[in-house]
């Protein structure tokens, strides 16, 4: 394999390929920066545009794909503002990261052909039935993409995208070969048995036996009193403004469809693309009797195959792929070959002589106005949706503003009546209002002092990017402490366990010396506990503090246990012996899998560094993505 990769690495594209990425980690950071302006763009990566419509697109994907991730939890985290912001963020993030893949990989010339795109479609396991392709399967799924405001050619573009990154994680993890016997090494230490035995000394137990005082209580509420506060209510009065609800009134003319069309004209122009091979030769008079045996008639692949010193190209004949004229290397372009089946002249490169062919070529294809009108529609929809919602905030906002003694105006300049709550604290907040934003304006913001409600509105607080709202604080309930008396039972279960900590501590610190001792037993039976039978665990499979001290203790010698002491997740001490330790094993097929998983998690880490790097050296502006 390694040959192969050497080999590979003298051909003239995967120089160049190696070259470029080599430059782009070593160049970092010289020349990008990261700023942010207003506009009506999502965000801009070296001028080219990612659409508030592509955002909204890819955060309402994401979104549904969490809700059906997580079903009834997914409300939850819908009420929590914070995560939402963090989802957003990370849709933008995805799209600005595709969007800079897509742009070096144009530049290296690495590319996917629709019928490999096809292909790869139809080998998704979830879309076969029977290790087949289920044309039912793929239907349902394009409804479902619809749903998420994904056309089919948007889908074809991520596998496409995928398949790009696939071709860049396999140049990029070309180096990173890991020796058959450092796998085995490492997997045996993962794969290591040790069989042990768990007794737990609960602490439930040890706090059923605790005594308290009066003193004692009065004591631990006089130094914590500020624990056992009622915290500050308030009442409020809200209009809450749903982006949803414009996109329901928003229409869209034949004028606005073919605008944005001629606007975005390259979105759906597919560059031509040209097809070609090559032969490498050490010498120039041995390509230029190549050439002279390609002229006469002599099967192009034949002789790629046969006499070609490019071994990564000759065992597909010579074939280079498709390449559009913007990523081509400049031995291809002076080569100016401009007809299907034309030969070039004897080409100098870096390490040795070419000639190459240009096998096919496919014209400049640009899809109709009519083939994308569904896709643009629903993307000016949106827009103007988005651009009807930004108006209808500014124009509450106003009018909440010139009339600050009441929510009235707000109300009539928004089309619907605000809500009123019944009385809430910071720690039970509405799950209609519950954003951190909203929250930090009730009880953080000007809309409060120490004298209660200051009968003033908010200013427009947006959340989520698709919602926003104005507030009024009606009426406040101030912080206050809890009596001793309506605390003390509290107070007594916190003191209890305190104590019980801190006993739990001693007497488990004395029953492991007891134990190592060799007088466990003696120790055991007096605490009321036993350690249960042997059981065999695994590195690999350890989750919790328990197994992971176990792997620290050291191996048994003469038949003499060791044992460890750790803490469970409730509180309790849980004491460890270890009896025995098997060394791991592998087989040579199972050192084939890890194999392929270290290249495949190399190749992720080495994408993600590559991302970090061409996010460095970016022009990336960020515009309105809230």
């Amino acid at each position: 394999m390694m040959d192969n990769l050497r080999t590979a690495a003298n051909g003239p594209v995967l120089k160049i390929v190696l070259a470029l990425i080599i430059l782009t980690f070593v160049v970092t950071g010289l020349t990008g920066y990261l700023s942010s302006e207003s506009g009506s763009y999502a965000a801009k990566v070296n001028d080219q545009t990612i659409s508030r419509a592509q955002l909204e697109q890819a955060f309402q994907q994401e979104k549904n794909a969490l809700q059906e991730k997580l079903g009834d939890g997914f409300s939850t985290l819908l009420s929590d503002e914070q995560a939402v912001q963090r989802i957003r963020r990370q849709s933008l993030d995805r799209l600005i990261n595709a969007t800079l893949i897509e742009q070096y990989a144009h530049k290296l010339g690495l590319s996917a052909s629709d019928k490999q795109v096809a292909q790869e479609i139809r080998n998704l396991s979830f879309l076969q039935t029977d290790e087949k392709f289920d044309n039912n399967k793929y239907q349902d799924y394009l409804n479902w993409l619809a749903r998420s405001n994904m056309s089919p050619d948007g889908f074809a573009e991520q596998i496409r995208q995928e398949l790009i990154n696939r071709q860049l994680k396999q140049v990029l993890i070309g180096a990173e070969i890991a020796l058959p016997s450092e796998i085995k090494q490492e997997v045996a230490l993962f794969s290591q048995e040790r069989t042990v035995r768990f007794a737990t000394l609960e602490l439930k137990s040890i706090e059923a036996q605790q005594k308290v005082t009066d003193e004692e209580l009065k004591n631990y509420y006089g130094a914590n009193s500020k624990n056992f506060a009622v915290p500050e209510k308030v009442k409020i009065s809200y209009i809450k403004m749903d982006a949803a609800d414009e996109l329901k009134n928003v229409t869209v003319s034949d004028a606005d469809i073919e605008q944005y069309y001629k606007s975005n004209l390259s979105k759906y122009t597919k560059s031509e693309q040209k097809k070609y091979s090559f032969i490498q030769l050490a010498s120039d008079s041995a390509a230029k009797s190549i050439l002279d045996e390609l002229k006469k008639g002599t099967d192009f692949s034949q002789l790629a195959s046969e006499k070609s010193t490019d071994k990564f190209s000759a065992q597909k004949g010579g074939d280079l792929g498709w390449m559009e004229e913007s990523s081509l290397p400049n031995e291809i372009k002076s080569a100016n070959l401009t007809q299907k089946g034309q030969l070039s002249d004897v080409i100098k490169l870096s390490n040795g002589y070419a000639v190459f062919r240009l096998d096919d070529i496919k014209p400049q294809v640009i899809k109709s106005l009519a083939d994308v009108r569904a896709e643009i529609e629903k993307i000016t929809k949106q827009e103007k949706a988005i651009d009807a919602f930004y108006a209808l905030q500014r124009k509450v906002s106003d009018a909440a503003a010139n009339d600050n003694e009441s929510l009235a105006a707000a109300e009539k300049a928004a089309g619907y009546q605000a809500v009123t709550t019944d009385w809430f604290d910071r720690d039970h907040i509405p799950a209609d209002i519950n954003f951190n934003q909203v929250v930090q304006a009730i009880f953080s913001g000007n809309l409060t002092d120490d004298k209660g409600a200051t009968g003033t509105n908010s200013d427009v607080i947006s959340v989520e990017g698709d919602r926003a709202f104005i507030v009024r604080v009606g009426d406040v309930r101030p912080e206050t402490v809890q009596p001793f008396e309506q605390a003390k039972t509290e107070v007594a279960e916190l003191v209890k366990r305190q104590k019980a900590e801190k006993q739990l501590q001693v007497e488990s610190a004395k029953l492991l010396a007891a134990l190592k001792e060799g007088k466990g037993e003696q120790a055991l039976t007096a605490a009321g506990i036993q350690f249960a039978q042997p059981m065999v665990i695994k590195r690999m499979s350890q989750a919790n503090q328990a197994t992971d001290v176990a792997f620290t203790l050291p191996h048994p010698k003469d038949g003499k246990a060791e044992y460890g002491l750790a803490q469970d997740g409730l509180g309790n001490a849980v004491f460890i012996q270890l009896d025995k330790v098997v060394p791991g094993s592998i087989t040579d097929e199972q050192s084939k899998q890890y194999i392929a998983g270290y290249q495949y998690q190399t190749g992720n880490i080495m994408l993600e560094s590559l991302i970090i790097n061409l996010r460095d050296d970016a022009d990336i502006k960020l515009g309105q993505i809230e």
